[in-house]
Parts: structure tokens; C-alpha cells; sequence
């Protein structure tokens, strides 16, 4: 005789095994018993072969992401850069993810606002950034070389299996471009470190983001678009304007937008930057594309988990020009700070609300003299007769969204340019989906096996009495006239 437990478990697990014995498409019974005869199974009698799908689990993984921003008054990258490159891009510490903005990699004239886009520039610097990366971490970094970049507009596109393979993009077509051959990447000794995922130019404005190549074999990149902004001369010249790049990595979606604002230091200027600000948000859209998977991404900037905003935003100080330089060589930063036009119109709600920057503990980064690098344009000692500008801490880096956690906000020192290059290093919060597993499970782990009861009648066989409660369970369905299978 039964236990009363034994009973009750026997009565509870009938409708439970008729709704999943029903989908049998997910627990194919093939998914079956071992014991209905499969020759090839080595398994014991006793056990199902059915998979088991785990419920899937969200994970928290970090990535240490690295954020700059330059403008280089439209001087082209030279070799004698690479020490400059190498201080801002910050090796010592290295990133799994570097994101660059450039400004100006262009003078700002009337032929390269207005004419077609050339991508001579962006091609040079992308050569430079990645031989800075790779030559530290990797090897000598030839594949540009091999394969020079043919746009100035292109992008990493995810292919199924371990294939992979790079593409250029426009408004019209999609061609593919060439990797080197295995036997080329076997002549690099342990092969480059970091894979050139984004990058997009429109006029001067320039962004480039790369990523370790060790993090395209652990997670899913998907959805890689970049969006450009022209809100310049007559509000849409590419004088001035954003350029931006949306990705997603797992169940993380990124956005990262370079700007270059509007300048000048008059009272309204800050009034246009705010407006081009709302203008990138309004304008900037990474739309549906045949290209993309199943997974949907964000359309827009804020429709991602975690946003960086970073460029020459061009806010100035309010203070003059003498109180603001008396500041600075006391290096009172904090005191200085608060006359900081970009902090005085988000106070007042005007821009950029419920974002984040670092606390700046750096001088400003702009304007810096051609004749004496080392000094700030203007000022009364001046005898020269280059602009009086009032340093201000153009060069800025903002974020938004939640699991971003700030580690440095600095400047470095290069004299290449009459602004100081800004970076930042973040931590941030990237959501696994654990893949659902598949494992072979013993019977008796889930179904109780039925016991031969004392009998008075004709004595049963020992097969009858070894019979489960499953098959007597999958008995008494094929015998029910709602029996569906």
C-alpha cells in the first residue's frame, strides 16, 4: 500500500505531465523512454532523455570603457603624434572599449564645409589610433596598411558562425571590404588586440570606437549604426554638428556622440549651443534597417541604457577674463567651476538635464597660444596679436543612464593643438542573458518509481512490476478521447 504522500504526488502529476507531454515539439519524447527501445541509447532503464530548458538568468558583467575628446584645429596627424596619442589614449591603463571624438580634423573653410566629404583624414587617424593601440597590446598593426579604408562612413557587421567580416556603408549601398588572409594574420605575431567596430566623419567632426577583440568571441555585438547631424551655417551645415554611434552589446545598449558646437563667448552663445544640443537629440535617428536581427535597438539617443556625450561643447565661463586667469593660477579649480556656463545651464534646466560629469580637477582646455604653447591665447601681458579668448573648459565629457561609474576625468598635455585633449575612464554595467542549457536527467529525479503491492491474485512478471508511473501515466493518456498528440 501507497503512503498517503506517495498518493497525493500520484494524484497531482497527471495534468501537470499532460501540458508538458502535449508541446511536444519542446520535450520531444525523443525526449522518450529509453525503455520504448532505442539500440543506441547507453542509458540505464530508469532514465528519461528529455531536455530540461533552465530558466534563463540575467548577468552583470563589467567592461572598463575609455572616453576622449580633441579638437585639432584642423592639423593633420603626423608620426611624431604617436607620443602625444599614446598619453591621451592612456595605455598604461588599458580599456576593453575606446571611443574617441575629433574636432577639426579639417580646417573649417568654405570648400571643406560646403564640397563632398573626403576621407583622407579620418583614414590617416584611424591608422594612427590603431597602430597606438596595437603596438602596445599586440603587434605592429598592419591590416589598414594591407587594406587601406576606402569610407569614411563604416562599421563592424556580425555574421553567423565565427565568421566575421567588415563593411562600409552609406545612404546607398553596402560593400564589403577585404581582411587580410590567415596566413597574413599568422605573419603578426599574436595578431592585433583591438577591432576598428564604428567610425563616421561629416565635415571635421569624427568619431572612431574600438573594441578588444577578445569581447567579439565572449558577447553578442549586434546592431552597429552610426547617425550625423549637421546644425551649423543656416542650421544645417556641417561646420558644427554631432556624429554618433549606436551599438549594443547583449542586452546593453550604447550611444556615443561626438559634438562640436557652436563658439563664441558673447551673451546669447550659450543660448545657440543649448538650441544645436535639442537639435541632435531631435535629429539623430538609427532606423530599421533589412541588415539587422531579431533583437530591436533604440532609435533614438535616449532610447539607450547608457549614453555618452563628449566633444568641443564650447561653453564658456561667466567671468572675465582677468578674475577667470587670477583663478587659474592659483589653480582653484573648484572656485573656478562655479562660474561654468555648461553647469550654469543645467542648474537652470536648460540643457542636458539629470546628466552626469566627473568633478573637473584640470585647467581649462582651451585657448591655448600658437606662439608660446604653454600659455593661454590673450590676456594683458600679451603682446601679441592673436584673439583674446578667456580659457574656459570647452572639451567636456558628459553620460547618462544608470551602471556607469566614473574611475578618472583628466587632461593631457599635447601641444598639437590650441585645446588640451579631455578622456575619461568609466566602468560600466554591461546584462548577459545566460544561455538556456541542456542536460539529460534521471528519471528518478522527477517521477517516483511504482512499487509492486502484495497481491492475492496471479502473480505478476517482473517487467509489469518494474512499470513507472510515467508509462502508466502515457498509458492512460492514449486511452483518454482528448488524447492529442
Amino acid at each position: 500500500m501507497y503512503s498517503e504522500n506517495h498518493k497525493s504526488r500520484i494524484r497531482r502529476f497527471p495534468n501537470w505531465f499532460k501540458s508538458r507531454y502535449k508541446r511536444a515539439n519542446q520535450y520531444q519524447l525523443n525526449n522518450k523512454l529509453v525503455s520504448e527501445g532505442n539500440e543506441n541509447d547507453d542509458y540505464p532503464d530508469d532514465v528519461l532523455i528529455r531536455s530540461i530548458d533552465t530558466i534563463p538568468c540575467i548577468a552583470t558583467n563589467e567592461l572598463r570603457l575609455f572616453v576622449g575628446t580633441w579638437n585639432v584645429a584642423g592639423k593633420s596627424p603626423i608620426g611624431s603624434l604617436a607620443v602625444d596619442l599614446e598619453e591621451w589614449l592612456n595605455l598604461k591603463e588599458a580599456a576593453d572599449i575606446y571611443v574617441l571624438g575629433l574636432q577639426e580634423i579639417v580646417p573649417l573653410k568654405a570648400r571643406t564645409v560646403i564640397g563632398s566629404e573626403d576621407p583622407t583624414e579620418a583614414t590617416n587617424w584611424n591608422l594612427l589610433i590603431g597602430k597606438a593601440l596595437n603596438d602596445k597590446y599586440g603587434c605592429p598593426w598592419l591590416t589598414p596598411m594591407l587594406n587601406p579604408i576606402s569610407s569614411d562612413n563604416y562599421h563592424y557587421v556580425r555574421v553567423p558562425g565565427s565568421e566575421r567580416r567588415w563593411s562600409t556603408s552609406s545612404n546607398i549601398s553596402e560593400t564589403p571590404m577585404r581582411e587580410p588572409s590567415k596566413t597574413q594574420h599568422e605573419g603578426l605575431k599574436g595578431g592585433s588586440v583591438y577591432k576598428l567596430m564604428a567610425s563616421k566623419k561629416m565635415v571635421g567632426v569624427f568619431i572612431s570606437v574600438w573594441m578588444r577583440k577578445e569581447l567579439l568571441r565572449k558577447y553578442c555585438v549586434s546592431n552597429v549604426k552610426v547617425s550625423s547631424v549637421a546644425c551649423g551655417i543656416m542650421g544645417y551645415l556641417g561646420n558644427k554638428g554631432s556624429v554618433s554611434v549606436s551599438m549594443s552589446i547583449e542586452g546593453t545598449s550604447f550611444c556615443f556622440v561626438t559634438a562640436h558646437l557652436a563658439s563664441g563667448e558673447k551673451k546669447g552663445d550659450e543660448g545657440r549651443r543649448n538650441h544645436q544640443v535639442s537639435e541632435i537629440f531631435r535629429r539623430t535617428s538609427f532606423p530599421q534597417s533589412p541588415d539587422d536581427d531579431d533583437n530591436p535597438h533604440p532609435l533614438t539617443i535616449l532610447g539607450h541604457d547608457r549614453i555618452f556625450w563628449f566633444g568641443d561643447l564650447n561653453y564658456r565661463l561667466y567671468l572675465e577674463d582677468n578674475s577667470a586667469r587670477l583663478l587659474i593660477n592659483r589653480k582653484d579649480w573648484k572656485a573656478l567651476h562655479e562660474f561654468d556656463q555648461l553647469q550654469k545651464e543645467q542648474q537652470n534646466g536648460r540643457v542636458f538635464q539629470g546628466w552626469k560629469e566627473g568633478n573637473i580637477e584640470f585647467a581649462p582646455t582651451y585657448k591655448y597660444s600658437k606662439s608660446n604653447c604653454n600659455k593661454y591665447s590673450g590676456g594683458l601681458s600679451s603682446g601679441s596679436r592673436e584673439k583674446q579668448r578667456t580659457p574656459a573648459w570647452c572639451d567636456r565629457i558628459l553620460w547618462y543612464g544608470k551602471g556607469v561609474k566614473q574611475l578618472s576625468y583628466f587632461r593631457s598635455e599635447s601641444k598639437f593643438s590650441d585645446h588640451r585633449p579631455v578622456s575619461a575612464l568609466f566602468s560600466t554595467q554591461v546584462e548577459v542573458m545566460r544561455p538556456n542549457s541542456r542536460r539529460v536527467v534521471a528519471l528518478h529525479t522527477i517521477l517516483p518509481t511504482i512499487q509492486p503491492t502484495d497481491q492475492t491474485g496471479p502473480s505478476r512478471g517482473d517487467e509489469e512490476a518494474k512499470r513507472t508511473l510515467l508509462s502508466l501515466l502515457v498509458k492512460d493518456m492514449k486511452e483518454s478521447p482528448t488524447h492529442t498528440l
